[in-house]
């Protein structure tokens, strides 16, 4: 029972820069302190004399490393190392603190500022946010390592889209070779001076997400770096709620777009014996939404990340003091938070009481999330769709391609956000420029280019959103890895490609798809040969072939272009569908068109896709689903069993359980326990030294302060006569409530600042 375990697992942890108080202290296993200044060796001390494993994290690409860029570190002035944009101007962080180009000598002053966290004895160090903007790339720093890496002159990424595509594969090569450097000698270092194997770790966005916000990072490349022990996946609110297009719809779809961030995530540790912690965050970096907007999407993403069963360790929450000491919603007067206009009055508040128990049940919850067996509801068959780090490369167009310069300001105009409170004029008016909007987008080709090089990414949701949408669990995976492990498509039948979105990095990819569908694989690829970037310097034009599709066919024994359809290959199928994927985004038709495509090809493959609202996991003891809207019904899902339901005040036992569209759930199942079982079902506290003996049960217990605690038990006898007290002896209020049907028990009690033994004997 990973509820009561070491904190040396390392299941859960949280990052802070704030010194340790009782309001932060959220009972998990480990917290990275932030920050490398002056107090960071004190923060430290008091998070490992609370029996907390400590980490360390800072910025790999932007910090308070003003020492470095004023020359106090080595007396030469490094502002030239600062991202620049087109214009030349620095490309901020925040006031004064640049997003920075990572070259050697800001690598060797990073590693400086490390040793002394080494020092300080902590466990493992996060470097996080490896990130270069698509749109810098002007300064000097950039040109040097522009011209050492390609041994030419400096070609800027406007100008062409030779030009393009280098400068935006080199931004991520220089932070890999950053984090190469960096993590080699801080692992060097703690070898030598203390005889310790220091772990090393990389917190970063996902691949989906760097993708649509056009920011360039090593992602699958981080694989290649053997000194990185894994990784942190940042998905949150923020990333999630990104708008996309379905069916017409500009909007916000935060549990999709999570799923398939934590479904991509997945893929930089699968078989390679590396860490990977899921993020949640209860609220978000824009500061403006209410404490409602911030649970509903928190639970989005909560559910997203446990319908990804293969990870199980958990950041539970970045920055605690922000969310339990903060005041929401915060009205900055930037235009960029988009529901000002109907909160402006609002007043500002402290978490409801209500979040908190909340939020404090879902942190412990996730310790138990080392689930040996799992299963999805419907079809088992994983369906991959194929991504690539070199997607980052070509998502502007340089001048040469022609685009609409207002695109993202048309679409933020029609976008739909799960906070709107428009009228029904308001929103009839939005509807009528929408559907303008998509009609210039299928008729004109400029405005096709900027919806294709936009946030919204159509290249990708256009394949993935309409089958997840109807149930199919879509697992984004990683092209790259079909070269740099062997088998890796050995658990997938079934896969979408597309090159309109991205590239493959050397021809040997294609040796191993034909020879995966040589032995009963099924690869649809969806393209029409459009894609600006075909024509870049590359291996497939070297060789003489118009795009890397044309290689891939003949390599599949299908010449260099051919028919749609389906052909046969070894024991196996290549369906080809030439089309450009963001149009499937633009009409619901064009949508159905593909799930059809998708379902035919699984029905031939003797695999049966049932449509449906919902994707639903049993994971041990527990079942998690999302039901959809815009799916191919708005019928609610209904469970019938007996059940804890885990995201209800009280965790109450239930009999049954309705999730209606845009609902999730998180239940445990009562049938999967033997009557004389005991189990810790749900809990807002972190529980140890639990005794059962005889006729008696005790434990103890710890929250962070003032958190309604609530615990609901499975116990093989009824209670009677429970007690608290505190470290001090002083009695603690507890109530309990049993469910004699059930056999469970409901304890209540309020925190303080210290652990609490309870006690409790059986009832006559």
């Amino acid at each position: 029972m990973a509820y009561i375990r070491e904190k040396t697992e390392e299941l859960t942890g949280y990052q802070e820069r704030r010194p340790l108080k009782p309001s932060i202290d959220l009972m998990c296993d480990f917290v990275m302190v932030y920050g490398t200044d002056e107090t960071m060796p004190e923060r430290v001390r008091q998070f490992a004399d609370a029996g907390y494993v400590v980490h360390l994290m800072t910025g790999i690409a932007w910090g308070s490393y003003q020492e470095y860029l004023n020359g106090e570190w080595d007396g030469r002035n490094h502002w030239d190392e600062a991202q620049r944009n087109r214009q030349g101007e620095d490309v901020l962080h925040n006031p004064g603190v640049p997003y920075m180009v990572p070259t050697v000598s800001f690598a060797d002053y990073l590693t400086e500022r490390l040793k002394a966290a080494v020092d300080s004895g902590v466990a493992a160090i996060h470097l996080e946010e490896p990130e270069f903007w698509d749109y810098s790339g002007y300064s000097d720093a950039f040109r040097r390592e522009y011209e050492l890496r390609y041994h030419e002159a400096f070609v800027p990424q406007h100008e062409s889209l030779d030009g393009h595509y280098r400068c935006a594969r080199l931004k991520a090569e220089v932070y890999a070779r950053a984090l190469t450097r960096v993590s080699q000698a801080v692992k060097e270092y703690a070898k030598v001076r203390y005889g310790r194997d220091l772990r090393f770790y990389v917190p970063t966005h996902s691949l989906i997400n760097y993708t649509q916000w056009k920011i360039m990072s090593p992602e699958a490349a981080l694989i290649g770096i053997s000194e990185v022990d894994g990784y942190i996946a940042q998905i949150w609110t923020g990333t999630s709620r990104e708008a996309n297009m379905y069916e017409g719809v500009y909007r916000e779809r935060t549990f999709e777009t999570a799923f398939l961030e934590y479904g991509v995530m997945q893929e930089l540790a699968r078989g390679t014996g590396r860490r990977m912690w899921f993020l949640n965050d209860p609220i978000e970096d824009r500061l403006s939404y209410t404490w409602e907007n911030y649970r509903y999407n928190y639970q989005k993403t909560l559910i997203a990340s446990l319908l990804n069963p293969e990870v199980w360790h958990y950041e539970v929450c970045p920055w605690p003091g922000r969310v339990f000491e903060g005041k929401y919603p915060r009205i900055q007067p930037d235009g960029m938070h988009y529901d000002v206009t109907s909160r402006a009055t609002q007043e500002a508040r402290t978490i409801p009481d209500s979040y908190r128990t909340f939020l404090s049940g879902m942190f412990q919850l996730l310790g138990d999330m080392d689930q040996k067996t799992w299963r999805f509801e419907g079809m088992q068959e994983s369906v991959g769709l194929f991504m690539s780090d070199t997607g980052l490369f070509q998502r502007t167009y340089p001048d040469t391609v022609p685009v609409v310069p207002d695109f993202e300001d048309m679409a933020r105009s029609v976008r739909v956000k799960n906070s709107d409170e428009r009228t029904e004029a308001e929103e009839a008016a939005r509807q009528e420029k929408a559907a303008a909007l998509n009609q210039a987008i299928e008729t004109d080709a400029a405005m096709m280019n900027s919806f294709v090089t936009s946030a919204a990414f159509p290249q990708f949701f256009g394949l993935a959103m309409p089958l997840l949408k109807y149930g199919l669990p879509v697992r984004p995976v990683q092209l790259d890895n079909v070269r740099r492990f062997t088998g890796y498509l050995k658990d997938i039948r079934f896969a979408i490609l597309s090159y309109e979105y991205m590239k493959p990095v050397s021809p040997d990819i294609h040796t191993v798809l034909a020879e995966w569908v040589r032995c009963g694989g099924t690869l649809i690829y969806a393209g029409d040969g459009s894609d600006p970037f075909h024509a870049i310097s590359s291996w497939w034009r070297d060789a003489g072939y118009e795009n890397p599709a044309q290689h891939l066919f003949e390599t599949l024994g299908l010449g260099r272009s051919p028919e749609e359809g389906e052909y046969a290959f070894g024991k196996g199928r290549v369906v080809v569908c030439c089309l450009l994927p963001a149009r499937l985004s633009l009409k619901k038709a064009d949508a159905d068109a593909w799930r059809k495509v998708v379902r035919d090809t699984l029905r031939r493959g003797g695999v049966e896709w049932t449509w449906r609202n919902d994707i639903t996991l049993r994971r041990g003891p527990y079942i998690i689903c999302e039901v959809m809207d815009e799916s191919v019904t708005d019928r609610p899902k209904t469970f019938e069993g007996r059940f804890v339901d885990l995201m209800a005040d009280g965790f109450p036992v239930i009999t049954g359980k309705t999730v209606r569209p845009d609902e999730g759930a998180l239940l445990y199942d009562l049938d999967t326990l033997g009557a004389q079982d005991f189990a810790i079902l749900g809990t807002c506290a972190r529980l140890w030294d639990v005794e059962i003996s005889g006729d008696a049960i005790s434990f103890r217990a710890k929250a962070a302060d003032q958190v309604l605690v609530q615990l609901r038990l499975h116990l093989p006898f009824p209670l009677k006569d429970v007690s608290a007290a505190d470290e001090d002896g002083q009695a603690v209020d507890v109530a309990c409530a049993m469910d004699e049907k059930t056999g469970t028990a409901l304890l209540t009690y309020r925190s303080v600042d210290r652990a609490v033994t309870i006690r409790g004997r059986r009832a006559d």
